[in-house]
Formats: C-alpha cells, sequence, structure tokens
C-alpha cells in the first residue's frame, strides 16, 4: 500500500476514520532519522496490507504536530478506530514499528 501524504486537510478521512489501523509519521527533511526511517516506512508500505501509513511533514504541516503533541522527530503514532494506540519518538527498527501495528 502507498504511503500517503498527511495533511491538515486529508488527516480525519486518512488517519481517524481509516478503517484499517494507521502508523503516522511525524518528520521533516532536515531529520536525518527521520531520513534513515524512511525506507523502513517503504518496505512496511510494500509488504502489509494490514495497516497504512501517512506521512506528515512538520513543517508544512505545523498545526497537526502541535495538535497531536510533537515535540521530537520522528515521532511515530499509531491509530486505530480513530484513536492514538501507541507512540513511539526516535528511530525504530521495523520489528518495533510492526509489533505497535498488532502485526
Amino acid at each position: 500500500m502507498k504511503i500517503v501524504e498527511g495533511t491538515i486537510d486529508n488527516f480525519k478521512q486518512e488517519v481517524l476514520k481509516s478503517d484499517k489501523p494507521v502508523l503516522v509519521d511525524f518528520n521533516a527533511e532536515w531529520c536525518p532519522p527521520c531520513q534513515a526511517l524512511h525506507p523502513t516506512l517503504e518496505e512496511l508500505s510494500k509488504e502489509s496490507d494490514d495497516f497504512k501509513i501517512v506521512t506528515v511533514d512538520i513543517d508544512d504541516q505545523s498545526e497537526l504536530a502541535e495538535e497531536y503533541g510533537v515535540s521530537s522527530i520522528p515521532c511515530l503514532v499509531a491509530f486505530k478506530d480513530g484513536k492514538e494506540i501507541d507512540r513511539r519518538v526516535g528511530l525504530q527498527p521495523k520489528k518495533r514499528l510492526l509489533k505497535m501495528m498488532g502485526a
């Protein structure tokens, strides 16, 4: 499943109203750990249709970052049925991301 770019306009539809669990990656282009995480997210997006991945650039979508209390990046937030179920900050291994999503 393709990674979706999250914006203030589509966040409600793509994340909160999703019929699948969603892993949201709050990141920024200038953040080396965020860039290091990207290949892992790409890999997960190709391997599993059990959950969706949404990426949110905190510089472009600062309102979303503020709303969800993102103070350090990368910040990975797992949502299920529109509710936050897990949150991790920093570069995470693939195994931990799968565990966050219940896979």
